[in-house]
């Protein structure tokens, strides 16, 4: 009986530690009993070293959702990209006047900078300018589209800001009408009397190839942090993992500038950078330039 007793908890300290410590100690407690006891924690013990390490059932494990249509990621991703012609990468917003200044000289004050124009300026502005030109575009009503258009062409502060979004919105309509055209483009851009500014040309396109606006506007949101933190990455400098960490950072002020854009009106554009709109300016006359923006 002895040895019997003894294998058992030699067993059981191999696979669970604390029915065998529980074991041990009643067994010296009562010895008379012992077969009796031990008999008994075995069949508690069974259940415990059955379950130990054992899968939870499928329905407990959250399923990973697919998109509805692949065509939306693979779309937004070719236009949003920085390989896709728009002549991005020669715009800095005012940024590279801003390191100039001093304003923006290390990671930390890019982010800064950038989280501004998403919370309070252009980053605002251009994505409720997405929003409402997707939304005037979907319902094919080309008249208010033109309004949209007319007011984002109008809604910037300087020159050159004026030159980086109706250069890159004409651009992106021109890539899209060659090589990825869409029923309705040629009839909303003949409606539209005014140059199409880069918010509204991706809404527009976006729309008329039947993509949700949330994704399109995250996309757009993306892109435009990016091609700024480019432009820091560059003028500070920075190394590129640097600027990683600042695209990482800013996840969140996209997602809440999305949101906010989302259920905009017009009447909720506005901005109050009001040293990102001078740095803009201001670069107009700057004497050494890498960008035209």
């Amino acid at each position: 009986m002895l040895t019997r007793t003894a294998m058992i908890i030699t067993m059981i300290m191999r696979t669970a530690t604390t029915t065998m410590a529980i074991m041990i100690t009643i067994t010296s407690m009562v010895p008379a009993a012992t077969t009796i006891i031990t008999t008994t924690i075995i069949i508690m013990a069974i259940p415990m070293l059955m379950t130990t390490g054992t899968k939870p059932p499928v329905e407990d494990v959250p399923a990973m959702q697919e998109p509805a249509d692949p065509a939306v990621l693979y779309r937004l991703m070719t236009w949003l990209s920085p390989s896709f012609p728009v002549g991005s990468f020669a715009f800095s917003s005012g940024i590279e006047w801003a390191v100039e200044a001093g304003d923006i000289h290390d990671a930390a004050t890019l982010q800064g900078w950038i989280a501004a124009m998403l919370s309070d300026g252009a980053g605002l502005c251009d994505a409720i300018f997405v929003v409402h030109a997707h939304r005037t575009a979907a319902a094919r009503d080309f008249a208010a589209l033109a309004s949209v258009a007319e007011l984002a062409a109008a809604y910037v502060t300087s020159r050159e800001r004026h030159l980086e979004t109706t250069a890159q919105g004409k651009a992106f309509v021109d890539a899209t009408k060659s090589a990825w055209n869409a029923p309705g483009l040629d009839d909303a851009l003949a409606n539209i009397s005014s140059p199409i500014a880069y918010p509204v040309a991706v809404g527009l396109v976006s729309a008329l190839h039947n993509l949700p606006p949330a994704p399109s506007l995250h996309a757009f949101l993306h892109a435009v942090i990016s091609n700024w933190i480019s432009a820091g990455v560059r003028l500070i400098p920075l190394g590129q993992t640097d600027g990683q960490h600042t695209l990482a950072a800013l996840e969140s002020d996209a997602s809440r500038c999305a949101e906010r854009a989302l259920s905009a009106t017009l009447d909720d554009l506005g901005s109050a950078t009001f040293r990102a709109d001078i740095a803009s300016m201001r670069h107009e006359t700057q004497y050494t330039r890498l960008f035209r923006s």
